[in-house]
């Protein structure tokens, strides 16, 4: 009986790095769960009751009011009464990639094509936290892979970026994070991503230097080795 090239991502992303001799990476970065790069309370926060959850944002509100008590406000006036809660669940939103699952992000959107040309997706906003200082970088996120007989849906590699960003993060981490997990799943000849961002960190605190930003790159496979491949990308991804 033949398999489904279709059936399981994470099968065939985990025999990929179990059947390739000197892997660099121990393990794939994809959990038989189907958790990317999971931290150590993923699992448990994906699995939590309804009541389960209730009571974590519970545990960020009343955080969240120490913290308004010790800059001097009162958490108790009108316009603060609403804001740990508030903030609770906005921060359960920003994080939310702790929690998905790379499958039903892909949602079987990997098929067979005979397609050997470069695919790209630029100029994808992204939003996420920095983990020194809890405080939003924002940006643009372009990714480009070339198949190897394998393609993804567009929109997924969007929902990809979103996934890893929304979670806390360092801008060189999503990078490279955005790149591996797109090696695992499609294992095509190459995979590029650059994203600009600005951060408020260095913006509002610290330099305080408004509109700088960062840009940082990954490549891999063709991407990395050939430069003429890398150069059609980054001339692709700065044209308008």
């Amino acid at each position: 009986m033949s398999q489904d090239p279709h059936s399981s991502l994470l099968s065939a992303a985990s025999n990929s790095l179990l059947s390739t001799p000197n892997q660099s990476r121990p393990s794939t970065p994809i959990s038989p769960s189907g958790l990317t790069w999971p931290s150590k309370g993923a699992e448990a926060r994906r699995d939590e009751s309804i009541a389960e959850r209730q009571q974590r944002q519970e545990k960020i509100a009343g955080a969240v009011r120490t913290i308004l008590e010790c800059i001097g406000e009162d958490p108790t006036r009108e316009g603060l009464l609403k804001t740990p809660d508030r903030y609770a669940k906005a921060l359960m939103f920003f994080t939310k990639g702790y929690e998905q699952n790379i499958n039903e992000v892909i949602n079987d959107a990997v098929f067979e094509e005979d397609h050997d040309e470069m695919v790209i997706v630029k100029d994808v906003d992204v939003f996420s936290l920095c983990e020194h200082h809890m405080v939003p970088f924002t940006g643009k996120i372009s990714i480009g892979y070339i198949p190897n007989r394998r393609v993804v849906g567009l929109s997924k590699l969007a929902r990809i970026a979103e996934m890893i960003t929304r979670r806390l993060q360092v801008q060189e981490r999503v990078t490279k994070q955005v790149a591996t997990a797109l090696m695992e799943i499609l294992q095509p000849q190459g995979v590029a991503v650059i994203m600009e961002a600005s951060h408020l960190c260095m913006c509002m605190r610290g330099v305080e230097k408004p509109g700088s930003s960062t840009v940082t790159s990954c490549m891999m496979g063709v991407f990395r080795s050939d430069p003429r491949t890398r150069e059609e990308f980054l001339t692709l991804v700065r044209r308008r």
